[in-house]
């Protein structure tokens, strides 16, 4: 009994800590300003999961926290219920604020990766971010809408670099009372 427990807790570490890291092939940008990420972002596209699932007008509003973390606030409509749902999280560096690459938490100890993989340079108004495995990409903007060529640019980059283009939700970001 004690050994299989141990093996489970095992199995669920090496689960949680590969949760964290960046793709195969994938480099998190490198000279990131963090303070000039701050502030809200819209998601633009992504590739759909659960905890997202029918959430239109979906935002993430960065903020710096006192203890050197980045907090995280995302939000967005439920079509189906009807209601706004958000929560709360803590983002970390995991390598040096210079780079774009954090682990974050909604629950608890539990942390995903969160690498910033392409990113306006100049003026931080777009980028486009991965989780651990190439299942997870969202496209954000500090605009409800995108450039459309910059917005094709960057599926054409996420395609060449795996990910399942063709199953993106583009995001309705119309709701008035957003």
């Amino acid at each position: 009994m004690k050994t299989s427990s141990l093996i489970n807790f095992v199995w669920a570490t090496l689960i949680f800590v590969g949760c964290t890291g960046v793709p195969a092939g994938l480099r998190p940008v490198t000279d990131f300003e963090p303070e000039r990420y701050l502030g809200k972002w819209y998601e633009i596209a992504r590739l759909d999961h659960r905890f997202e699932r029918n959430l239109s007008n979906v935002s993430a509003h960065y903020y710096k926290k006192n203890d050197n973390a980045i907090g995280v606030v995302n939000r967005g409509y439920n079509e189906k219920t009807g209601k706004w749902e958000e929560i709360e999280g803590t983002a970390f560096f995991t390598q040096n604020e210079s780079v774009g690459s954090l682990k974050v938490s909604f629950f608890g100890p539990f942390y995903g990766g969160y690498h910033i993989i392409a990113l306006d340079r100049k003026t931080y108004q777009y980028a486009m971010v991965v989780g651990p495995r190439l299942s997870y990409l969202w496209i954000l903007s500090r605009q409800k809408k995108l450039d459309q060529q910059i917005l094709t640019e960057l599926v054409a980059r996420a395609e060449q670099w795996g990910f399942d283009t063709e199953d993106l939700i583009y995001v309705d970001q119309n709701r008035p009372d957003a």
